[in-house]
């Protein structure tokens, strides 16, 4: 019986464990427009800006790099550098670059955050655009 207790109590704390681990990964991180700048300052996070080539040419967030979202798949070799450092995902308001940051998740990439509030919170902040 109490063999059975012990496999039992281990069964369900590796299950507890298991499902907080899977939980860690599976959350979405965000950053602020300003942990953005920090970070892209002081950690050498690269800024990818996902929105269109019209967009980009508007303006644009000093020294980050652009790869828009409908070439994020065919592109994704130019981040491979990049695959265990962190990436901030970047657009106009946060939504595509949510789904960028999944993406780039899926394919294993280990720190990656989405921008809140893209580029208009940015501008909002008072952080510098080219």
């Amino acid at each position: 019986m109490r063999n059975l207790v012990r496999y039992c109590c281990s069964g369900v704390f590796a299950l507890l464990l298991w499902g907080f681990s899977n939980a860690v990964v599976l959350a979405d991180a965000s950053v602020s427009p300003k942990e953005a700048a920090s970070m892209q300052s002081a950690k050498n996070a690269i800024i990818v800006d996902v929105r269109e080539d019209s967009e980009w040419q508007e303006q644009h967030i000093p020294g980050a790099l652009h790869i828009p979202l409908s070439q994020l798949d065919s592109r994704m070799g130019e981040l491979n550098g990049y695959k265990h450092s962190a990436i901030i995902m970047q657009c106009r308001s946060g939504k595509r670059s949510a789904k960028a940051q999944a993406a780039l998740k899926a394919a294993g990439f280990t720190d990656v955050y989405n921008m809140e509030g893209g580029l208009l919170a940015w501008q909002q902040q008072g952080l510098s655009i080219e």
